[in-house]
């Protein structure tokens, strides 16, 4: 999961994941240059944080995550 500083949507992310059970690494876009670029290139020309993969699959921000947990498909891609 790609992060950024100071960020709620990526704090209610890592709930979320926490909340089921999932192990995730975090990759702050801050931490290191060239890192953001990196991020947008794998999310298809996203530039908002969090950016949430799952086995190298693309699943987008914090709303797409909740929505795959509401209809309770999240634990199944886990």
């Amino acid at each position: 999961m790609y992060t950024g500083p100071s960020c709620n949507f990526c704090d209610a992310a890592k709930r979320l994941l926490t909340r089921n059970n999932a192990t995730f690494t975090e990759i702050n876009i801050a931490s290191k240059v060239g890192l953001m670029e990196e991020m947008i290139q794998k999310a298809n020309g996203k530039r908002t944080i969090p950016q949430i993969f799952i086995d190298d699959k693309h699943i987008g921000g914090y709303q797409e995550l909740r929505t795959l947990e509401k209809e309770n498909k999240l634990k199944e891609i886990l």
